[in-house]
């Protein structure tokens, strides 16, 4: 009797049954990433954490409060150089001891903890998979595990471990398509409700020696108009055009700034008027865990910036055109 038949229709039978449990376990992920959005904006909570971004590690403490006040938040380093920043309804107000651009601190600009969207994420044309998985005991709580795996090699994926009871962020791991990991971000204590010390919110430094972010914000009086004027060639699979503006002066283009994303991860693109003392050189550069692209376009210079891979900053930046497009 020739059994490879019934081989192949137990093997089809399996793969049937096997879906209704994938697309389950894609609608509980979702389900899980919900509850942890709205439970890092309206939640109060205390804790200290471990970050490890490449070589660098620091030990940082925070404490959110959220109540009739509103949002505040007193983040401020344990070890290494200072650091620290204050937000509340004020805005926001930082200390950074170690020379590093404020635009470009993780820890100033609220990248430590990932806004991942929701929308699309477990669709079957999204590029990526996510799966909910076992239960781990993090800082005296338990967490759940949601893993988003990218498709390709133009992203990277994350591993979530979410507070079983309120969907908090208790430790997430970025890694590459290969599964190498970037960064990482775990609590080592944490408090929740009636347990946080609200005198923490309290500052011991100085005030003189805080800064106001909204001053090194760029000062550009930009327009948006409804189609871009430099359009690449091509993107990467996912990657599509979510928002645009630009400069003009005296009738001319003078900068312009594209973002695209996948629906996660987002790739910023600067063109504007090459400048004779930009002193870096064309090609790839690494800032942490976020990869730039350089190059010159006749007049202009091009920029391309994002959390993603080296190939993915390469490929748009090389499928814009070498000459200025037509008005």
């Amino acid at each position: 009797m020739n059994r490879a038949p019934l081989k192949w229709l137990g093997a089809a039978a399996m793969a049937i049954f096997a879906l209704p449990a994938l697309a389950d376990s894609g609608v509980e992920a979702r389900q899980w990433l919900e509850r942890m959005a709205t439970a890092m904006n309206q939640m109060s909570y205390q804790g200290t954490f471990v970050y490890m971004r490449g070589a660098g590690m620091e030990t940082m403490r925070i404490t959110h409060i959220v109540d009739e006040q509103g949002i505040r938040e007193r983040l401020y380093s344990i070890d290494g150089p200072q650091r620290e920043v204050i937000r509340d309804r004020d805005g926001v107000r930082c200390v950074l001891g170690d020379g590093q651009a404020v635009m470009e601190d993780p820890v100033v600009t609220g990248a430590i903890f990932p806004d991942i969207p929701i929308a699309g994420l477990d669709e079957p044309t999204s590029p990526y998979g996510v799966k909910t998985g076992p239960l781990a005991r993090l800082a005296g709580h338990h967490g759940r595990r949601i893993t988003i795996t990218p498709r390709d090699e133009f992203r990277y994926g994350y591993d979530l471990w979410l507070e079983e009871k309120s969907g908090l962020l208790l430790k997430w791991v970025l890694f590459d398509a290969h599964d190498n990991m970037l960064a990482r971000l775990v609590f080592t204590e944490l408090r929740l409700g009636n347990d946080i010390v609200r005198d923490e919110l309290h500052s011991t430094t100085p005030l003189e020696q805080f800064t106001r972010l909204e001053s090194h914000m760029p000062q550009r009086q930009v327009m948006t108009r409804a189609d871009p004027r430099w359009v690449p060639s091509e993107l990467p699979p996912g990657f599509t055009l979510a928002a645009h503006s630009h400069q003009e002066e005296a009738g001319e283009n003078v900068f312009e700034h594209l973002v695209y994303s996948d629906g996660l991860a987002s790739v910023s693109v600067y063109i504007e008027q090459a400048d004779p003392d930009f002193g870096v050189a064309e090609g790839l550069s690494r800032l942490g865990t976020a990869n730039a692209f350089y190059r010159r376009l006749g007049a202009r210079h091009l920029t391309v910036i994002g959390e993603v891979p080296p190939a993915t900053v390469r490929a748009i930046g090389n499928a814009f055109p070498a000459a200025a497009p037509n008005p």
